[in-house]
């Protein structure tokens, strides 16, 4: 079985073309194909899955069959109620009603009818203290054996810096490494855990079902005729009767950033992500929504973390958790609950100093101390190793000084937090204080696994920065997923799905793997759609 053709081998005409090989296209495929549409995905990037197989490949959704076979409690109107709470009225009735619907038929789809093996994480909702929070809505991908399809090892996008374990695996260890063993014997073998394994499943389905796919295929030109759509790829064209734009965000399109983000961001997801489907789009005539939107995280940027190429980053949320590190800006001060869900902390380093009208944490850093260093791993450098990237220095004040950080509030602030730390209540930000916050922490220190003293010198600094898992804002689309111009009129025949459209959720982060319950449930809808047409 041939995983990906050659552009050669494209014929002029399908059913329905999709622009992007992630998840939210992906599905629109597989749901097109079942239902015998004739379809082909074109992947700008030379290997597939986008962003959704450089991830952690879990999917929010509640409420669904697969929470309640693993006990599980939940309900549509738990999860109305704690969707109501979380967007404060920019998600209407409408919406909600239609995502929890959408969402949990998803679930089923994919259970029922393609290779994704989806299983219930125990893991808190991100604001358990809103109404209707719940634990176990966040879905996980059992590890997936890519040699049960030939080739499709080569052609997925390799993993970032996650180690080939799934969510599960990951959160059992609480902070300790992963079985060696273990490891190598996933790489050998060509097993793929999280996104790899979601993306590598829906690929596979995919060419059981016929899909054409081409890789190294960027779409130039989107043009729209009586009978649909011609598809511009290099020098070649196809036409289709409807066609899917699921290309990812814009978040490594520095011009795109500056017009439309509201501070700067270092994006960690795959580079290709340049917001062709938004050109596209509006080029076509769309209209466009949330566009300051974003899947935020704190991120550290070692100068060794490259990928595809390009200088990236790390998610840094485990990081700033874990007992024995805290974060201050500039002025040496803390300025957030460090174990907060990684999405609302990234909002954070946008927050303007009204003495200064500068950013007051556009410069912050992790700061630990040795206990830290030789205990946790940070950004993927070992416990107990001492990088050329990391500043130390044996006193607080010298860290300080090297860093261009406020020597002496920064000695009042780690002195301050010291002593709620052996208290084990942090009475600034309440860090610790919640299930969520202390899901990461470590269960081993007491009384609070988010809080210890930094005490031991030396001490280190590491730079923490603003960063995304891509764009939220996008392409605005009604629940069927088409497209919508500026009098809310459907563009015939063109949908949307994934980063390239607009946040179902309106810039709210209700749970881990909100990014792709809505990347997945948009594309199940679209595929849904297409499915209901000749």
């Amino acid at each position: 079985m041939t995983v990906t053709v050659p552009l050669d081998e494209v014929e002029a005409f399908y059913d329905v073309v999709v622009v992007g090989s992630g998840a939210s296209g992906l599905v629109a495929a597989v749901r097109a194909a079942h239902a015998g549409h004739r379809v082909l995905v074109l992947e700008k990037a030379e290997r597939l899955g986008g962003t959704s197989a450089a991830g952690g490949g879990v999917m929010w959704a509640p409420d669904n069959h697969l929470m309640r076979a693993a006990g599980h409690a939940d309900s549509a109107e738990a999860a109305a109620a704690y969707l109501r709470a979380g967007t404060e009225g920019r998600m209407p009735e409408t919406e909600i009603d239609w995502y929890l619907r959408t969402s949990r038929a998803a679930v089923r789809y994919l259970d029922e009818h393609t290779r994704v093996a989806y299983r219930p994480l125990a893991r808190p909702d991100y604001h358990p203290e809103w109404p209707g929070a719940a634990t176990g809505r966040g879905l996980d991908n059992a590890a997936f054996d890519t040699a049960t399809c030939p080739g499709l090892a080569e052609a997925l996008r390799p993993p970032t810096y996650f180690p080939l374990l799934t969510m599960a695996e990951r959160d059992t260890l609480q902070g300790a490494p992963a079985d060696p063993q273990l490891l190598a014997d996933r790489v050998q073998s060509g097993v793929r855990t999280m996104g790899g394994a979601l993306v590598g499943a829906l690929v596979a389905t995919a060419l059981e079902r016929g899909v054409r796919i081409v890789a190294g295929a960027p779409v130039t030109s989107l043009d729209h005729a009586e009978d649909g759509w011609t598809v511009g790829v290099a020098d070649r064209a196809a036409r289709a009767r409807q066609v899917v734009l699921a290309s990812g965000g814009f978040e490594w399109n520095e011009r795109l950033r500056a017009a439309y983000l509201p501070f700067p961001v270092r994006p960690i997801s795959a580079p290709s992500n340049e917001g062709d489907g938004l050109r596209l789009g509006l080029g076509a005539g769309a209209s466009v929504a949330d566009m300051t939107a974003v899947w935020g995280v704190p991120v550290i940027c070692a100068p060794t973390q490259v990928y595809d190429g390009v200088r990236s980053g790390r998610m840094g949320n485990v990081e700033l958790t874990l007992p024995g590190s805290l974060a201050v800006n500039e002025a040496g001060e803390r300025f957030v609950n460090e174990a907060a869900n990684y999405h609302d902390l990234n909002r954070v380093f946008g927050t303007t100093d009204p003495r200064t009208g500068r950013r007051a944490n556009a410069a912050a850093w992790l700061v630990f101390d040795q206990a830290y260093r030789d205990r946790y791993a940070v950004a993927g450098s070992p416990p107990g190793t001492v990088e050329p990237w990391m500043t130390h220095a044996d006193t607080l004040a010298e860290l300080a000084a090297s860093c261009g950080i406020d020597a002496e509030q920064i000695v009042v602030t780690v002195g301050e937090f010291n002593e709620d730390a052996r208290r084990g209540t942090d009475h600034r930000f309440g860090r610790g204080s919640s299930v969520t916050d202390r899901h990461l922490g470590d269960p081993t220190i007491t009384p609070n696994p988010c809080l210890a003293p930094l005490d031991k010198g030396p001490y280190y600094a590491v730079p923490i920065h603003a960063g995304v898992l891509g764009t939220a804002g996008g392409l605005r689309t009604d629940g069927h997923g088409r497209v919508l111009d500026h009098q809310d009129t459907p563009l015939p025949g063109l949908y949307a799905a994934g980063n390239c459209s607009a946040t179902v959720f309106h810039d709210a982060y209700p749970g881990g793997g909100a990014t792709l319950g809505s990347a997945i449930t948009r594309g199940f809808a679209v595929g849904e759609h297409l499915a209901s047409v000749d």
